[in-house]
């Protein structure tokens, strides 16, 4: 079984956010998702920001473990930050980046308290009902393995990239550092899709 996850490694242990099923627990990061995003303001997304660091704590969620889940987001959210600022003012930057914050710190505690078999079994069963309308969990729930083991497989090709770009003195150059990547990117998208394919799944 396969442990590490791009937000969190899993990581046994008995607390409550361990005991409770994959299914209700998915669910539950769904709907506070949902809220979080829909309370106006900054001051709701930072307590919620709160909350779920909070809770992470209480999981035993550690927080190098946290801090690996939102770093590769930081870049992004500062970019992100600093254009809300200059276009609509503090009050919707705080708001913006306290969401995005306070749900990657959700998603990082349910990947470390959640294995991934279990995380892709609730998705088969939460799905079931849809058989009927032509959807198939099966490959609902191997699309999003296949996208949760991707991605820090993406950075690892972005870090690897620019160690080369760096080496041969061209860190600032994006032709050195985008386009290697964009084809060890595809060359990796292209080795998976045979792989799928030389063991019979999708043929249909």
């Amino acid at each position: 079984m396969r442990r590490s996850l791009p937000l969190g490694i899993y990581r046994p242990g008995s607390t409550i956010w361990h005991r409770i099923p994959a299914g209700p627990k998915l669910g539950l990061v769904v709907l506070t998702s949902i809220v979080v995003v829909t309370l106006p303001g900054p001051w709701p997304p930072c307590v919620a920001l709160v909350v779920a660091l909070g809770i992470s704590q209480w999981a035993r969620v550690p927080l190098a473990a946290v801090w690996k889940g939102l770093r590769p987001f930081l870049v992004v959210v500062a970019v992100l930050g600093a254009f809300q600022w200059w276009q609509r003012g503090w009050p919707v930057a705080v708001e913006i980046v306290a969401t995005t914050v306070a749900l990657v710190v959700v998603a990082t505690t349910f990947t470390a308290t959640t294995p991934m078999d279990r995380m892709l079994d609730a998705i088969v069963r939460g799905l079931g009902p849809f058989r009927r309308v032509g959807v198939r969990p099966e490959k609902v729930a191997l699309a999003f393995s296949l996208m949760i083991t991707a991605i820090p497989a993406i950075f690892d090709i972005a870090h690897e990239t620019r160690e080369a770009a760096k080496a041969r003195g061209l860190e600032r150059s994006p032709r050195a550092n985008l386009s290697p990547m964009a084809i060890r990117v595809v060359a990796h998208a292209y080795d998976t899709g045979a792989a799928l394919h030389a063991r019979g799944i999708g043929d249909d």
